[in-house]
């Protein structure tokens, strides 16, 4: 598990006011997963006293069903958001970890089919969920498939830096393009410069970062000054991205637009 990322999970939740359940993998005990989410304080206490922060599996959430059902689960997670707002929350968020479907034996085409069906779960509901795939445990198949039918997937570890290649001449940058991350960064352009050279225009997709520093915003005009084979690259980004390029020159390149947009977070 990636416990930076289940327990800043589980503190924005608790910060919200929002019940939180977390299903962690089945051969991991509740004592490790409380002292991993209480590191380095102690600061969950209160919400589990008061049962707004539960430990949970997911042979618990299918009860008394012996074996996994969509209906099941699905069923089971509105009733507990139901009844989180019943108590005076502000919604349900839910960390599962899916180790259960090994250790329960379940079919993994129909846990699939509950992944890329689970849309009521959350529309027009308070309802938020990670679900959380070890690449040990599951096919390379299989994760991209999951990646595909998840609105979100999550960095492995803070501070990456991710980069996706669109299919209709679009290069997205996710995560954190700091000096650690430069070289990806800016191999990932080289490599969308080259294959957008036939249609002429590219566009860069800088929306998902949460930081950009000097040094990759540099590499970025730069390569946009000498991409001799195309007519415009558009870099999207939102004002403060926006008025770093100004600051390095953006303006002094010709074939580059910026367009400001607003964060989708």
């Amino acid at each position: 598990m990636r416990w930076e990322v289940v327990t800043a999970f589980v503190r924005l939740g608790l910060a919200r006011d929002e019940k939180v359940m977390v299903l962690p993998a089945p051969e991991v005990p509740e004592e490790e997963v409380l002292a991993r989410i209480d590191f380095p304080s102690r600061s969950t206490v209160r919400a589990r006293a008061h049962g707004q922060l539960v430990l949970s599996s997911m042979r618990e959430v299918i009860r008394p069903d012996a074996s996994f059902t969509a209906a099941r689960q699905l069923a089971r997670l509105r009733a507990e958001t139901d009844r989180a707002t019943a108590e005076g929350y502000a919604g349900l968020r839910a960390f599962i970890d899916m180790g259960w479907v090994r250790a329960l034996g379940a079919d993994v085409a129909v846990m699939a089919h509950r992944e890329t069906h689970a849309d009521p779960l959350f529309t027009g509901r308070p309802y938020t969920e990670i679900c959380a795939y070890d690449r040990r445990r599951f096919d390379r198949a299989m994760i991209a498939d999951m990646e595909q039918a998840h609105p979100y997937a999550l960095l492995e570890l803070l501070g990456c830096l991710r980069s996706e290649h669109g299919g209709s001449g679009t290069l997205r940058f996710i995560g954190e393009a700091d000096a650690a991350n430069q070289a990806a960064f800016t191999r990932s352009l080289e490599i969308a410069l080259a294959r957008t050279a036939p249609a002429r225009r590219l566009t860069v997709d800088l929306t998902g970062l949460h930081f950009l520093s000097v040094g990759c915003a540099t590499e970025l005009l730069s390569l946009a000054r000498d991409a001799v084979g195309h007519d415009r690259i558009e870099v999207r980004c939102d004002a403060v991205r926006s008025r770093l390029l100004r600051r390095l020159g953006a303006g002094t390149v010709p074939r580059l637009m910026a367009t400001e947009v607003v964060r989708p977070w």
